[in-house]
């Protein structure tokens, strides 16, 4: 039995329904910042008022709201739950395998500075993750080795979440991009050349927000050559890839140019002062074999072996994002390579795509067609999987015994068991907002604003990415809207396209997924509220900057625009 969305339920008043769907994000807000919640409580918590709201006053039948809610929860747990458990195991089988002392002093022999430690770690090598993998394994990753450095864990989660703005929009090898032709038919190519135009400003000021956060501006200027090779070198190479090449490479080959022009910069160059948190009176008292570690020498075979299972972490997962093997790996190859079919034959059998019980094609969207609904489980081809071999291969590499490895990972189980929960119920929230129409309701909102909807296109995206954890969805969700409310009010489409995915690059550093993904890579599990707190500030800074621009780009430069 079919079910139509209706975005205006309370009177056909579109305020009156936008405050209702409102609810539970405010709920959401109220649970962790005022009341504290622990994250998988304010989860549950939340999916049970969103579906309330759903239910009571969007008029969705209870049953399709609890299967959209299971929807979510599936996919909360592949592929989001299955990269950070990987990554996390991975992490830990280094500091088991007593690898991490030697990683941190090859970090330590590039520089003792905890600001430059920020920018080489969080910045520059977390947005090579962002662009091979995305979806969590970036902030996991990067996080974790801020704190084998030194870095408090509630700062270091901040630190990255922060850094991986610049990234997100070319995130996993240009899928945020991508996925808005399809429901938009605007190129690609032309999105990739306009978020081109306006992420770069962000980049190049990022390392600079970062460092300014950490040490405040005086400690700041002291390592600002540092922050312009950092930024400056991302910035011109996002613009240069995102317009000439496409949306597939950006992250990837900006980062890489980054950390090895930054690396390559402090061989010649320190700075007149080492800076380390105020905790650290010195190094030895928070670890007593820090300051010999900086001075350790170890061979270019123990770093590179050291480094071995992030490189194999690397290699594996730009392995699975490239085409024609990503295909393959789902079971969607149509080549004729041997190889690849005989893949893309185990891709098959190991990709289940099951139509969600009184969901499926039950739900009329705003377009009158009926919308789809799948669990899509991807065993081969997810990202964790990627990590998980490499995670086998590093075994061997690190000569594990089978009962460490097994031990490790059933640690890495345990410690994730309530983040896991708590990034299924938020996922499961956000599948729910979307099926009822409430995500619509607040989008057809924001576009009410007239003359003044190119300053505020960027808040769609930010609002998508918070409720969904992902600029990919924002942009699938939002997109269309974009598209139609900009040639009404006289903007350029690709503008507001670009817009919602330069926007919703500031919502993933608040987003109920990537807190609780962040804080377990730490080990904070259940402290899921200091690091809203931490990083809202910043997102709502960072994205009025977005505002700006879309709303500058839209009038005197609009010369910008492809």
């Amino acid at each position: 039995m079919t079910w139509t969305q209706n975005f205006t339920p309370i009177t056909d008043n579109l305020v009156l329904s936008s405050l209702a769907a409102l609810i539970p994000i405010l709920y959401f807000f109220w649970a962790l910042t005022i009341k504290r919640m622990k994250g998988y409580m304010a989860g549950i918590t939340t999916l049970l008022v969103a579906l309330a709201v759903a239910v009571l006053i969007y008029g969705m039948p209870a049953g399709k709201a609890v299967m959209s809610a299971s929807q979510g929860g599936v996919y909360g747990l592949l592929p989001i739950g299955w990269i950070i458990i990987t990554s996390v195991f991975l992490y830990k089988m280094t500091v088991k395998s007593g690898q991490f002392n030697i990683i941190r002093s090859s970090v330590l022999s590039l520089t003792e500075d905890r600001r430059l430690q920020a920018l080489l770690v969080a910045f520059s090598f977390g947005a090579f993750l962002e662009g091979a993998a995305g979806f969590g394994a970036p902030v996991a990753i990067s996080a974790a080795l801020l704190v084998g450095l030194g870095f408090n864990p509630l700062y270091a989660a901040g630190i990255c979440l922060i850094a991986n703005t610049a990234p997100v929009a070319f995130g996993a090898v240009g899928i945020p991009i991508i996925a808005m032709e399809g429901p938009t038919g605007i190129a690609a190519m032309e999105i990739s050349k306009m978020v081109g135009r306006q992420l770069p400003f962000l980049s190049a000021f990022i390392p600079l927000y970062l460092i300014l956060i950490m040490t405040g501006w005086k400690r700041s200027l002291e390592v600002l050559p540092a922050i312009l090779v950092s930024g400056v070198s991302f910035a011109i190479t996002q613009y240069l890839s995102s317009n000439f090449l496409g949306p597939e490479l950006p992250d990837i080959l900006s980062a890489l140019v980054s950390l090895f022009a930054l690396a390559i910069f402090l061989k010649f160059w320190k700075p007149k002062t080492i800076f380390r948190f105020a905790s650290e009176e010195t190094a030895a008292a928070i670890q007593p074999s820090y300051a010999a570690e900086a001075e350790t020498k170890y061979t270019k075979w123990q770093i590179f072996h050291a480094w071995s299972p992030f490189l194999l972490l690397t290699l594996f997962i730009t392995i699975w994002g490239m085409n024609p093997i990503k295909p393959a790996l789902s079971g969607h190859y149509e080549g004729n390579n041997v190889l690849l079919g005989g893949i893309n034959e185990i891709g098959k059998l190991l990709t289940f795509q099951i139509e969600v019980p009184g969901l499926h094609n039950e739900i009329i969207g705003s377009n009158g067609l009926p919308i789809a609904a799948f669990y899509k489980i991807e065993l081969l081809g997810a990202a964790g999987t990627a990590i998980l071999l490499a995670a086998i291969v590093t075994k061997f590499i690190a000569h594990m015994s089978v009962k460490d490895f097994y031990g490790t990972f059933v640690e890495a189980m345990k410690e994730l068991a309530k983040p896991i929960l708590m990034i299924s119920t938020v996922v499961a929230f956000a599948y729910v907002t979307n099926a009822s129409g409430m995500s619509t309701t607040l989008g057809m909102t924001l576009a009410k604003s007239g003359d003044l909807f190119p300053f505020f296109a960027p808040v769609l995206g930010w609002l998508g990415v918070f409720i969904t954890g992902s600029d990919t969805s924002a942009n699938l969700l939002f997109g269309s809207l974009q598209k139609v409310t900009a040639l009404k009010v006289g903007m350029e489409p690709v503008l507001a396209l670009a817009a919602n995915s330069s926007g919703g690059v500031t919502g993933k550093m608040i987003s109920p997924q990537s807190i609780a993904i962040a804080c377990a890579a730490v080990g904070l599990a259940g402290r899921e509220s200091e690091l809203l707190r931490f990083t809202l500030k910043h997102s709502l800074f960072l994205l009025l900057l977005v505002c700006v621009i879309t709303f500058l780009q839209n009038g005197v430069l609009s010369w910008m625009i492809p």
